[in-house]
């Protein structure tokens, strides 16, 4: 099992247009994925349901835990950890 934290700068979170990148991210990989909000006392989700990544509330500066197990969970933990750290791909939030 492949495990890092990150903090979730984005104005909406993981919310909408996020939460949507962030689940067509996951659903790419073999890999079982879970999200869980640290901030928000531990919610979990798997990290290809859209329901479950919206309903753990992941708002701007929350921290996330990704873990991944399977076959290719090191790529599936990089390539969300730079979808995040990139801000989904958005200009920086104010």
């Amino acid at each position: 099992m492949i495990e890092t934290t990150l903090t979730v700068k984005h104005k909406l979170g993981l919310h909408a247009r996020p939460a949507a990148l962030f689940v067509q991210t996951a659903s790419r990989f073999a890999s079982k994925i879970s999200v869980t909000n640290v901030t928000l006392q531990n919610k979990t989700a798997d990290a290809k349901s859209i329901l479950g990544v919206l309903t753990i509330g992941v708002a701007q500066n929350h921290t996330i835990t990704l873990m991944a197990d399977g076959p290719d969970a090191k790529a599936a933990i990089s390539s969300l950890t730079e979808l995040v750290e990139n801000n989904f791909g958005e200009a920086e939030s104010a």
